[in-house]
């Protein structure tokens, strides 16, 4: 893959990582993943070790077997794998990076350290080019997450002026919620770059400003209902995409009211895709199962209750 490959739109799943009960990666889980995605939720592009995939709770060779199963599985199949390769360790992600290149990634994306943080900009973007250089041949993005890694630099002032540095630069996974640094980012990148939304319950409001697509968990088991409004909006029917964005989010803020974090967002994809995903990786524990049952059943009832709707939603 070379960085004049496809740009990435449209909705991608920030793949969870499945685990036995022993605690160890089990890839035999890839394969019926890859299907239930493609098959069921019309997803066809995919994040791998990512926040989501609990990318920092793995060994880099954990990560590198995850890439690789992902990459083999997709072939042919997915129209995007994009693996995330940011550490704590500058060196760790140079061989995450050298790995995607010969794992058959069609990207990479790296996210600010977060224990020994990056004082500037500048220094932050020195950090990106030294991971980016080393897999020059894949496009490259920034992974924006300021809530998690507590680096509270705008992702407008990381993109200027980047692509001297970095041309392999294709731009920004934006997993922030300040719409003011999304707008800029938006209107500060050229064409062939993306700007990817990451906030699951704000879609709509990212596609309104200008994102080209979105990187998210939920994409997962709810894909297929955030495909219909966004092909609702890129139709040009807001009214009823803004209908099915309420009615995501009605379902959402209850999650959040039963205190919504990743085991049970973990948890709700086994629920709901049949696939054995396992417990999180300590120190993440597994979540009360009933609140997820109750979730998993409203899902499917939001996925009913639009199939049953007008032509026009279904």
């Amino acid at each position: 893959m070379n960085v004049e490959a496809g740009k990435p739109t449209g909705l991608v799943a920030a793949t969870f990582t499945p685990l036995s009960e022993q605690g160890e990666i089990n890839l035999s889980q890839i394969k019926p993943y890859v299907a239930y995605l493609i098959k069921k939720q019309g997803v066809k592009r995919v994040f791998v070790n990512g926040t989501t995939g609990e990318g920092m709770s793995l060994s880099v060779k954990e990560r590198k077997a995850l890439a690789e199963e992902w990459c083999h599985q997709g072939n042919n199949k997915l129209e995007q794998v994009i693996v995330h390769v940011g550490c704590m360790s500058l060196k760790d992600s140079q061989e995450l990076a050298r790995h995607a290149v010969t794992a058959g990634a069609h990207g990479i994306a790296v996210i600010s350290p977060s224990f020994l943080k990056p004082s500037s900009v500048d220094s932050l973007k020195l950090y990106l080019k030294e991971v980016a250089m080393v897999a020059p041949s894949l496009p490259f993005y920034y992974y924006h997450l300021p809530a998690v890694t507590g680096v509270n630099l705008a992702a407008r002032d990381v993109l200027e002026g980047i692509e001297t540095q970095i041309p392999s630069f294709r731009g920004v996974k934006f997993s922030g919620t300040d719409l003011l640094d999304l707008g800029l980012c938006v209107s500060y990148c050229p064409a062939h770059w993306s700007v990817l939304y990451g906030v699951d319950e704000q879609l709509l409001g990212g596609l309104a400003m200008g994102a080209c697509g979105a990187v998210g968990s939920t994409y997962n088991y709810i894909g297929l209902t955030n495909n219909k409004m966004l092909a609702l909006f890129e139709g040009g029917d807001l009214t009823t995409a803004r209908e099915i964005e309420f009615k995501i989010q009605a379902v959402m803020s209850d999650l959040f009211k039963l205190g919504f974090d990743l085991p049970m967002n973990k948890q709700l994809m086994s629920e709901v895709s049949g696939i054995n995903l396992g417990p999180p990786r300590l120190p993440l524990q597994p979540c009360d199962p009933l609140p997820i049952a109750t979730s998993a059943l409203s899902l499917q009832r939001l996925h009913y209750t639009l199939d049953s709707s007008s032509g026009q939603k279904s």
